[in-house]
């Protein structure tokens, strides 16, 4: 008797259970048919919100768009919606699909947006719109505070949850990509941060001062009638840490990068092309600027970089934004053009040398989490010979021995060694023009009288000597500023970071 009743409960749960189930399915379509009703009633608008705009530049209100609609608690109720993997370990986030339509509502009125696909002839380049579609009695009283209410919406979420991402420029030039754009992206993954940069203290403090200044000098450089933008200026050896350094700076300041490969711009107008499609907000990169000028296969030309760097297009779309040029050859900066160097397209130069004995305590630690070892010794001495390597190489030598710590020093003392002695054989003559190689291992131009006159230095090794100090002036007419004065906005905007008499 009490199996059958057993049976029985456990029948009238699956009855009411596939009761509810079919109850609200019932309810969910008829909520749909009603709708599907209300629209066939009423006169709607629609509204589209382009990814590019007329000239091809990213459409601001399409990105928050972008943002509010995937931030919406209904898109987790519409069909076709992609999962893909967020920012959080085994974390995933809502994404509208292709021609995917979802219902919003707002100050009590319905609207629904659908993400407009459209491919461009027979190509795989596509063209993406939101259309926003509302009813005729609901535009007037709500549009524009819907507008307002996308961009707080939006603006908080990034705020919440930016993911920073580093743009690159397409291979090729055609019409279907004029009317696409020319950047593709992913995300920006280095885990460099200033922190972890290998890098001296005061210098550190001074990167990040004016990095911090140029955040908060939007109204100073508007009230001077000047565009909201820094140059950077990152030159010094391969493997020296250029492009670890700007992630560190990308992430500082909550920019993305865009990396111009200058090898696939087609022409000075791709170069402007390529300019009006980057944000707000972005680090601009151009390396290897050196190798760019020096070659005779750019079809780029002069005035066009010059242009790029500081022209009119710059001034009406170069607002809160970082330009860096990277360059490895310091024997090439005499056949630069003077004017490509001047304060305004490059504001501030930093200059990143090979290693010496407080960069390899700086990696130690980094990599092996040593402070001091019986072999920091040894490593001092032979730093002081004028041997020298990259921290690139240095970092990678602890890396594949940082089971044995002692094993990696060692290591590093080797190759120290034989650089050591590659260098001693390859000095130049005494008297004729070379390299004068200090004994901290900066390596300097032996003539550079006739190097041009621009504005800040920044040296990678705060320890320099006044030696190596004295030829970076030469280099570049660095003034220094006193250490007892503090810096203020027109030292940051004038690009005076270090004077001196």
């Amino acid at each position: 008797m009490g199996f059958f009743l057993l049976l029985f409960v456990i029948l009238g749960l699956f009855v009411s259970v596939r009761l509810f189930l079919y109850r609200t399915t019932l309810i969910y379509r008829l909520k749909k048919w009603s709708h599907w009703i209300e629209d066939q009633i009423h006169e709607h608008q629609s509204l589209k919100v382009p990814e590019l705009d007329e000239n091809n530049q990213e459409n601001l209100f399409y990105r928050k768009v972008c943002t509010y609609l995937n931030s919406l608690s209904t898109i987790e109720d519409s069909d076709n919606t992609n999962l893909i993997s967020g920012k959080k370990p085994n974390g995933v986030v809502f994404c509208l699909d292709d021609d995917q339509t979802i219902q919003d509502t707002f100050l009590g009125a319905r609207v629904s947006w659908t993400n407009r696909v459209e491919k461009i002839g027979k190509t795989n380049v596509c063209k993406k719109t939101f259309l926003l579609k509302v009813k005729m009695k609901d535009k007037r009283r709500i549009l524009q505070s819907y507008i307002q209410h996308i961009y707080r919406a939006s603006e908080d979420v990034e705020s919440r949850c930016k993911e920073l991402k580093l743009y690159m420029n397409t291979a090729t030039l055609t019409d279907d990509y004029r009317s696409r754009g020319r950047w593709s992206s992913v995300r920006l993954s280095h885990p460099a941060t200033l922190e972890t940069i290998a890098m001296d203290s005061d210098l550190k403090k001074k990167v990040k001062s004016d990095l911090d200044s140029f955040l908060k000098s939007k109204q100073y450089y508007h009230r001077l009638g000047r565009v909201w933008k820094r140059s950077y200026l990152l030159y010094g050896p391969s493997g020296t840490g250029k492009f670890s350094f700007i992630a560190a700076m990308a992430k500082f300041l909550s920019y993305d990068i865009y990396e111009i490969d200058l090898s696939k711009v087609v022409d000075d107008s791709d170069l402007k092309t390529l300019l009006l499609q980057t944000t707000r907000k972005s680090l601009i990169v151009v390396e290897d600027l050196d190798r760019f000028i020096t070659s005779n296969s750019t079809t780029v030309s002069l005035t066009g970089l010059l242009n790029f760097m500081d022209g009119v297009l710059n001034s009406c779309c170069g607002d809160e934004k970082l330009m860096v040029f990277t360059m490895n050859s310091k024997e090439k900066i005499e056949k630069i053009d003077p004017s490509i160097l001047r304060p305004g397209r490059i504001d501030v130069h930093i200059y990143f040398p090979l290693c010496n004995f407080n960069s390899f305590k700086a990696l130690a630690n980094n990599c092996l989490g040593l402070k001091d070892h019986k072999l920091f010794p040894q490593v001092e001495e032979i730093f002081q010979t004028g041997s020298t390597m990259s921290p690139a190489e240095m970092s990678e030598l602890m890396i594949s021995n940082r089971g044995s710590p002692g094993r990696a020093l060692k290591s590093v003392i080797t190759a120290l060694q034989i650089n050591g002695d590659v260098r001693m054989s390859s000095t130049p003559v005494s008297g004729k023009p070379g390299m004068r190689l200090h004994h901290n291992g900066v390596v300097t131009p032996e003539d550079s009288s006739s190097m041009t006159e621009t504005s800040n230095v920044f040296v990678m090794d705060g320890s320099c000597s006044v030696p190596v100090v004295k030829e970076i002036q030469k280099l570049y007419g660095l003034i220094r500023m006193k250490s007892s004065k503090k810096i203020g906005p027109s030292d940051q905007f004038s690009g005076s970071m270090e004077r001196s008499r």
